[in-house]
């Protein structure tokens, strides 16, 4: 279960990646790339859930990572870990069965992978920061 979950972010990532290095991130264009993406029907529903949850919550995620990342634009940050972090902050408030503490460690991890070695600590410490916050949806809508 846990390899499938990892392989599932790690596509989502790709696909998140995609959208918005083309800055495409919407429901028709996400719906789009996963119909052309050949994508094992194990994981299929799984990566359509995380990108699609992104896209539709990017006002809130985007707004809660702006507010949380310390003087640090996020169209600064680079493509993978902005969308790293778009996908744990979607899973940290919108898919209850995945701790927040799995959700920032997966991100930790698929940066090691595909980011820069810096990447893991500036992307834990924003997270860690979210989490101990005690950060709501409501407080990041006022």
């Amino acid at each position: 279960m846990k390899k499938i979950a990892r392989k599932a972010r790690v596509i989502a990532l790709e696909i998140c990646y995609q959208l918005d290095i083309h800055n495409l991130l919407s429901e028709k264009h996400a719906t789009k790339v996963l119909k052309e993406k050949n994508i094992d029907g194990d994981i299929y529903f799984r990566v359509e859930s995380i990108v699609c949850g992104v896209v539709k919550n990017l006002s809130f995620i985007d707004g809660l990572l702006a507010k949380y990342s310390a003087n640090w634009d996020i169209s600064r940050m680079s493509y993978v870990d902005r969308n790293i972090l778009r996908i744990a902050v979607y899973e940290m408030f919108f898919v209850s069965e995945v701790p927040d503490i799995v959700a920032i460690d997966e991100a930790i991890e698929i940066s090691k992978i595909y980011s820069s070695p810096d990447s893991g600590k500036f992307i834990n410490g924003l997270l860690d920061r979210i989490m101990k916050e005690g950060v709501s949806r409501k407080d990041i809508e006022k």
